[in-house]
């Protein structure tokens, strides 16, 4: 594999913090990297450095000659009076771009319902992303570096950018690196990993699956070194200790040895963790929402949201939301919530009912941004009752990953991701039964989230996530429903696979706006074709059977190999490998399945 790009002993610090610390590292022809971290560990920044858009304070940066390198930023860069067409093919006329099939694909999955000749300052936060991602895409760089790809894009959108990442070049060509929390994303795409944390790098092999499971036995091995490490602490400690006079006659190496042992020890790595919160009794009504009708506006600008819609929340039910956007999802919680009042049919809500809500923009910190985070949970509360046992409110809030400093911290002064980790445990000290989240991942590192999805999976209340994370929902609800923009409610089965089957099979394409729009309308199969079809559907069921027993068997392999690394990565790549073509497989199942409905 040709060598494409390499940092050399990067390092970078901000204020008397110092990130990156002489860290290394390179990209080859052929590399999927994910990046992983804690918020603020410099996951970004050495994205930045990679692509030429920071200089660091020492080490450089090297780039193959000829190499063609792109980068999507976290922030809006696109300049706000340009259209959305200019944006991303300039000047280029339309049977210039549309001839290509590549870019006709980009264009639809990614911007097929956004009016092509708005400007970009008209557009909202998830249409410009879409637009700066889609300008990327079309390119045909040799490196892409993606930060935070999946931000504003729903499940769909995140499916389709996989499939895209793992179809666009062949598996020896181009490399990307991407920093995400999506881990479904990370699984599906990427065949390494670099963790960044503590001004340092360390590699894995395979994608989020494989790195759980390899940093798994890293810290086991650690906590045997450190367990060793501690108990000589200890015997060099209470050798010093044995009386002045005896110190004074020891050789002075062993007291210098002992210090340095001492001086050695590592702090502790910031541990995220919730205990599970008193909760308030729940009754045997939740919340009902009967024939529920929902529309705005009157007459030709009517826009109708639910058609008698119905849903009972039972208690201690975990309930999953997907949908398109603009389908009605937040809406759905505010019915849920008491905020929106239906436009026909009825909400019942439980006499025990307490809820509580985590908001996307979490505008409920806005009354307390000049308070100190530990102010904030000791306004409502000075000590509380977890497991059993009386805890401070310092004690809580350091468990939820905020230091003894950072607890003197103004709340204005937090990043998103901290923000979103306080209001959180604002929310459940407040000991609501029924915790509705909507979109709870953004703006949250993959320990955070493990951590969060730690305190869902054992929280007994009734829970309703609404999340483009399909990861988060598998793990934390127990079944799924779908608003697919009709105003119904559907249930998913087979969750959000099932999901993305209904939206395929609804054949959805870029809207008429869109240049790339289809307007063919195929005719209908005759009884020969179905004929055909129902074979092709034994066949495909059959391959799919065995799939999935050789992808079982993997899993399997994978769990008797942990600390073997090349093993690990041969069965990830394995992995890689059927669930491309579990892909294709499905695809074909599909269409075979359409000709008979």
């Amino acid at each position: 594999m040709a060598h494409l790009l390499g940092g050399e002993n990067l390092s970078i610090a901000f204020a008397t913090r110092t990130v990156l610390d002489g860290v290394s590292v390179g990209l080859e022809e052929g590399d999927r990297i994910g990046i992983v971290g804690r918020n603020g560990d410099g996951k970004s920044t050495l994205m930045r450095l990679l692509a030429g858009r920071q200089t660091a304070d020492s080490g450089r940066v090297t780039v193959r000659g000829g190499v063609q390198v792109s980068y999507l930023d976290q922030t809006d860069v696109l300049d706000g009076e340009h259209t959305v067409g200019f944006a991303i093919v300039g000047e280029a006329a339309d049977h210039e771009w549309a001839s290509n099939p590549k870019i006709r694909e980009i264009m639809g999955a990614l911007v097929g319902e956004v009016d092509w000749h708005a400007n970009i300052h008209s557009l909202s936060g998830g249409q410009k992303r879409r637009v700066a991602l889609a300008k990327l895409l079309i390119g045909d760089d040799d490196v892409i570096m993606l930060d935070e790809p999946t931000n504003h894009l729903d499940v769909e959108g995140v499916a389709w950018l996989a499939k895209h990442l793992n179809q666009r070049w062949r598996a020896n060509e181009g490399a990307f690196v991407v920093v995400t929390h999506d881990r479904w994303f990370l699984d599906e795409v990427c065949t390494r990993t670099w963790e960044v944390h503590d001004g340092i790098i360390d590699p894995f092999d395979g994608g989020y699956a494989a790195y759980v499971l390899a940093r798994a036995e890293r810290d086991r091995m650690n906590s045997v070194v450190e367990s060793k490490r501690v108990q000589l602490v200890k015997k060099e400690l209470a050798w010093l200790r044995r009386g002045a006079p005896a110190r004074t006659a020891k050789p002075k190496f062993r007291i210098e040895a002992a210090n340095e042992l001492i001086a050695d020890v590592p702090e502790p790595r910031d541990s995220v963790a919730l205990s599970k919160m008193a909760t308030a009794r729940l009754g045997k009504d939740v919340i009902d929402l009967e024939n529920i009708s929902l529309s705005y506006g009157e007459g030709e600008n009517a826009k109708e949201i639910f058609k008698n819609i119905t849903l009972r929340l039972a208690p201690g039910e975990r309930l999953g939301l997907v949908g398109v956007n603009g389908a009605g999802k937040t809406t759905l919680l505010q019915l849920l919530n008491g905020e929106v009042e239906p436009t026909s049919g009825k909400v019942k809500c439980g006499s025990t009912v307490k809820t509580a809500v985590l908001t996307q923009e979490v505008k409920e910190l806005d009354d307390v941004l000049n308070m100190r985070v530990i102010e904030v949970i000791e306004r409502e509360k000075r000590s509380f009752d977890v497991g059993g046992k009386e805890m401070s409110a310092g004690t809580l809030v350091e468990q939820l990953g905020f230091t003894k400093d950072k607890q003197w911290t103004m709340v204005k002064d937090l990043s998103g991701g901290e923000r979103r980790r306080l209001q959180l445990l604002r929310l459940l000290v407040g000991e609501p039964n029924v915790l509705m989240l909507d979109e709870p991942t953004n703006d949250l590192d993959t320990d955070t989230l493990a951590a969060v999805e730690d305190v869902l999976d054992g929280w007994p209340g009734t829970l309703v996530v609404v999340s483009h994370d399909r990861y988060l929902l598998e793990r934390v609800t127990d079944h799924q429903m779908a608003l697919l923009g009709d105003g119904k409610l559907r249930g998913l089965v087979r969750g959000v696979d099932e999901y993305l089957e209904l939206r395929a099979n609804a054949g959805v394409g870029p809207s008429a706006s869109s240049p790339a729009a289809a307007t063919a309308a195929p005719s209908g199969p005759t009884e020969g074709q179905k004929r055909d079809a129902r074979k092709v559907l034994n066949r495909l069921e059959r391959q799919l059977g065995k799939n999935s027993a050789a992808d079982a068997k993997v899993h399997a392999q994978m769990a008797t190999s942990v600390g073997d690394y090349d093993a690990l990565a041969d069965l990830q790549a394995k992995l890689a490998k059927l669930a491309s073509e579990r892909e294709g497989l499905e695809l074909e199942w599909l269409e075979a399945s359409g000709v008979l409905e």
